[in-house]
């Protein structure tokens, strides 16, 4: 299908002209694998960081707690986590955490400090609150996930990466896709590209990034950011969301997460709302989705989450579309990293724009 093609030979783009050192596209639909591609120094069986695009496995696990009736979105920390009853910290919510509107974006935690229940916990005890929880967005890249998988711990009784296993990973089938305990070869983490004077900041949060080449860092299973798997594995827990294949998550708990809109702050970067539900973004029809990494032809319905390096994944309930792109290359131009997964998303959507129509 020419469509198709046209997003395969996008992706080989940055790769051929040396800009990224390799890329993974999947595609999905209806619950089937449709196209998986790889490029540069990647094959088929190659697995990346997928950075932020974690957040939406550690929500996935959450949601299910949540449809047990343990926990629910207006649980409030504190009760769970002493630690929270301190430093402004006590109106903190589950809801807070998964919006990005906890208030404590920057606070501080090491991969190694998260590994443990005891190291959490002295973190979370140092941390203050930036602005009263609930009163703006902005982006939590590591800390507020780190609370999630806590409150998961505490409320199961099971380890969050264990938890994930067995709970979501391990009845979908998804082997290959691991948090924490990482095996296997993993593609190697490059800084690309030059850094822009508009973005200074961009180069530090990048060379830190870097870490995740070190196994160690890669085994502790960084709940925000620090799963591990191909572009297939991504695109077909996206379509568990859309199909809920086995009733794994209570379908109502589900429909929420997967579309209703939480808060309608300003995110502080793009100046546009944010369009967070309990854990993922969505498209919406403000005609402004390519300013959330959804391109230009997704449905306003679509959901999803971006990460790092213009890594981005999501599923259109419109078409039953998936699409994942990973890449092993670190762009110190976020602007760069951005245009390209909003180029390739809006190519992925237009082929299934396509493919419903002549329902091939």
């Amino acid at each position: 299908m020419p469509a198709l093609q046209k997003l395969l030979d996008q992706a080989a783009v940055d790769v051929d002209s040396g800009r990224l050192p390799s890329c993974q596209l999947a595609v999905a639909q209806h619950g089937e694998l449709v196209e998986l591609a790889s490029f540069g120094t990647a094959t088929e069986s190659s697995r990346y960081v997928v950075f932020s695009v974690t957040k939406a496995l550690t929500a996935a696990l959450a949601w299910q707690v949540i449809g047990e009736d343990v926990l629910s979105d207006q649980t409030r920390v504190a009760e769970l986590i002493p630690e929270f009853d301190t430093e402004g910290k006590r109106d903190v919510t589950l809801e807070h955490l998964l919006t990005h509107t906890a208030g404590f974006p920057n606070a501080p935690i090491r991969s190694l400090d998260g590994a443990t229940e005891q190291g959490r916990a002295k973190r979370f005890a140092q941390w203050r609150l930036d602005w009263p929880a609930g009163s703006r967005t902005h982006y939590h890249s590591v800390a507020a996930h780190w609370v999630v998988a806590d409150l998961v711990e505490k409320a199961t009784g099971t380890d969050y990466r264990l938890a994930l296993q067995e709970r979501v990973l391990g009845p979908l089938g998804l082997t290959r896709l691991q948090l924490g305990g990482t095996t296997g070869e993993v593609q190697e983490l490059t800084m690309v590209g030059g850094a822009t004077s508009e973005l200074p900041v961009a180069v530090a949060v990048d060379q830190t990034a870097l870490n995740f080449n070190d196994p160690a860092n890669q085994a502790v299973g960084v709940p925000g950011a620090g799963a591990v798997a191909g572009a297939a594995d991504i695109a077909l827990f996206y379509q568990a969301l859309l199909h809920n294949p086995g009733r794994l998550w209570r379908p109502d708990v589900l429909a929420d997460a997967t579309s209703r809109v939480r808060f309608d702050h300003l995110d502080p970067f793009t100046h546009v709302p944010a369009n967070r539900t309990l854990g993922l973004t969505v498209a919406g029809d403000d005609g402004k989705a390519m300013m959330r990494e959804f391109g230009k032809a997704c449905s306003p319905r679509a959901f999803g989450a971006s990460g790092l390096g213009g890594q981005i994944a999501w599923a259109d309930p419109a078409t039953g579309v998936s699409f994942c792109y990973l890449t092993n290359g670190l762009d110190t131009d976020l602007v760069a990293s951005y245009l390209r997964s909003s180029r390739l998303s809006t190519l992925a959507a237009r082929w299934g724009n396509a493919r419903e129509a002549t329902g091939s």
